[in-house]
């Protein structure tokens, strides 16, 4: 892994440091027939035979069907994954989120999560949850707790509380065409030591990926590299950032979906992708980076 682009999650009271790969496998959209269960699996499965071994899903993603394929695709292999899940706002309450928790390992046919998120801010109170996520972890059901779509200051709310900060990613949307946690929510979450997981790296779909995809430059830079424009793009999500002199350290861990197989050769071949100076300073003249704080961009 060490050769390989890659992110690190710092150790905690009762886990070890663990080194994740910069790209890993989203489900959304998975479960819900849009593709052949058998494909979504097999994609999975190759994935991880590719050396992409985070798999990110959510009791959202198809009402719990998302989860079910995932735990198709790692059955007799869930030690070659670092399994990713996560709660609903309104399932993060003291006992809620112990059972929102059961229901999702029940569904992949495991009995314990690496790394377990509250998928965005709701109205239970932080240290609800932050109760509930102790507890799962005394228990032996999640390794790791994080957050998914929070800024700053709920960030820094959660910081605030007893035992926040355990907290080990904040998982936000992030791609070319959405730079906005690069001016003040990056910054904040490397002072303290917390790498992103960025969704979305290729943008939603529809206007806005046809934008990005089709973007000239971002087609000319591709071409001169011999990559596709989407690989282009995932490795600019993944690439390193000087860290007081650090120039090869990464905190940011792209997690595209793909349901074909070819797709997850093409996203785990990424990882070789090296993009130097010159081409970053011509990707920040397309799409300049953010100059102002802005609100936290969600899908």
């Amino acid at each position: 892994m060490s050769s390989l682009p890659h992110v690190q999650l710092a150790a905690t009271r009762h886990e070890p440091a663990v080194t994740l790969p910069a790209i890993g496998q989203g489900t959304w959209f998975m479960g819900e027939n849009l593709s052949p269960r058998e494909d979504e699996v097999r994609a999975l499965q190759y994935g991880l035979d590719q050396g992409l071994t985070l798999v990110d899903t959510a009791e959202m993603y198809g009402n719990g069907g998302a989860e079910e394929v995932v735990g198709e695709a790692l059955a007799g292999r869930r030690d070659d994954a670092f399994l990713v899940s996560k709660a609903f706002p309104w399932n993060a309450g003291r006992d809620s989120a112990i059972a929102a928790c059961e229901a999702s390992l029940e569904r992949m046919h495991t009995d314990y999560l690496d790394l377990y998120l509250l998928h965005w801010p709701g109205g239970i109170p932080l240290d609800e949850t932050l109760e509930a996520f102790e507890r799962l972890r005394a228990d032996g059901k999640i390794r790791r707790f994080g957050v998914s779509n929070f800024d700053v200051d709920e960030l820094a709310t959660l910081y605030s509380l007893s035992g926040g900060d355990a907290c080990a990613v904040n998982q936000v949307l992030y791609h070319l065409g959405s730079r906005g946690i690069e001016h003040s929510l990056l910054p904040w979450m490397r002072d303290h030591g917390m790498p992103a997981m960025g969704y979305c790296p290729l943008a939603q779909g529809g206007g806005l990926r046809r934008r990005l995809l089709d973007n000239p430059e971002v087609e000319s830079i591709a071409a001169d590299l011999n990559i596709t424009p989407a690989q282009l793009l995932l490795a600019w999500a993944i690439r390193p950032r000087d860290f007081a002199g650090d120039t090869d350290r990464r905190d940011i861990i792209a997690i595209p979906k793909a349901s074909q197989t070819k797709h997850v050769a093409q996203n785990a071949a990424t990882l070789g992708v090296e993009l130097d100076n010159d081409i970053c300073r011509r990707l920040d003249a397309a799409f300049p980076p953010p100059g102002q704080k802005e609100p936290l961009d969600i899908v």
